[in-house]
């Protein structure tokens, strides 16, 4: 478990099957993270976290509010290469009540703290929507630059859009975190 100001990560259980199934299923809450905004059955749902719980190369953690135990969100590390030292990290904030007050941004600091500290990455990268500048915004905060763009890669709404990529190497956030 890591704790925050205001919340804590915990490791995702398969009970939290019910919980990611509501938010997996709302298009609202997965347009802006999801390649595909598909419906899943429970049965599939049920399948992913536990192939997720399970998983050698990732490492996902529910988002918890401190105060009253609600679940905000999920995070995780995902393609984990201890070898190369690198992984990628994602974030949703499934429950809406949430959006916008900051809880991505403590839970991600507290995941990129986790990766550099703890498990001694080298490189955290990730892929963001280039209309979801809110979330550009929020990593650039942190501390991660654009790597690059995949052009029109995304179909949405009738139009194509980019991906950006960012990364953020250890040195970098050790040299920040030296100076906060």
């Amino acid at each position: 478990m890591f704790l925050g100001e205001r919340i804590y990560l915990r490791k995702v259980t398969e009970e939290d099957a019910l919980t990611y199934h509501r938010w997996r299923n709302d298009p609202e809450v997965m347009e802006n993270t999801s390649l595909t905004l598909d419906l899943f059955t429970y049965k599939e749902t049920t399948e992913f976290i536990q192939s997720i719980a399970e998983s050698a190369t990732s490492k996902s953690y529910f988002i918890m509010d401190k105060e009253n135990d609600e679940p905000i969100g999920i995070t995780s590390l995902i393609n984990l290469d201890y070898k190369n030292r690198n992984s990628e990290c994602i974030i949703d904030i499934g429950n809406k009540n949430y959006w916008g007050d900051g809880y991505g941004k403590e839970a991600m600091e507290l995941l990129v703290q986790y990766s550099f500290r703890e498990l001694n990455l080298h490189k955290l990268y990730l892929k963001v929507f280039a209309f979801n500048t809110r979330a550009i915004r929020l990593y650039e905060k942190i501390g991660f630059e654009r790597e690059g763009e995949l052009k029109d890669h995304l179909f949405r709404n009738g139009e194509w859009h980019n991906i950006v990529e960012m990364a953020l190497f250890q040195d970098k956030y050790l040299q920040m975190e030296s100076k906060v």
